[in-house]
């Protein structure tokens, strides 16, 4: 099985071909096509390449499938004994990507 560990907006993610991954959102239409250059580790069957701290010559290509919303969060904070409440939420965006292939140039 050949998969990489690449890393986008500060987070590491196991890219497997075929598989997807929800990366953070960044503009981009449905079905436009996305090189990940950053990649940390290839794995392919016995062969480990690992980068000090990237691997030259390896990249990632991952189309866009979707714009999505993750889970909403709330966040409460209140001071006892003051009146003193708050209630928010938040839903982070992400970027769904397909990934395609992992090349070695």
């Amino acid at each position: 099985m050949k998969y990489a560990i690449v890393e986008d907006g500060g987070k590491q993610f196991k890219a497997v071909e075929g598989g997807t991954i929800e990366v953070d959102h960044f503009p981009a239409e449905i079905g436009e096509q996305v090189d990940l250059e950053r990649v940390l580790m290839v794995v392919d069957g016995d062969n480990i390449n690992i980068g000090t701290p990237v691997v030259a010559g390896v990249k990632v290509q991952a189309t866009v499938v979707s714009q999505v919303k993750g889970p909403k969060l709330i966040v409460f904070r209140y001071k006892p004994k003051k009146r003193i409440r708050s209630k928010t939420g938040h839903r982070q965006k992400y970027t769904r990507l397909q990934i395609e292939s992992i090349s070695m140039e």
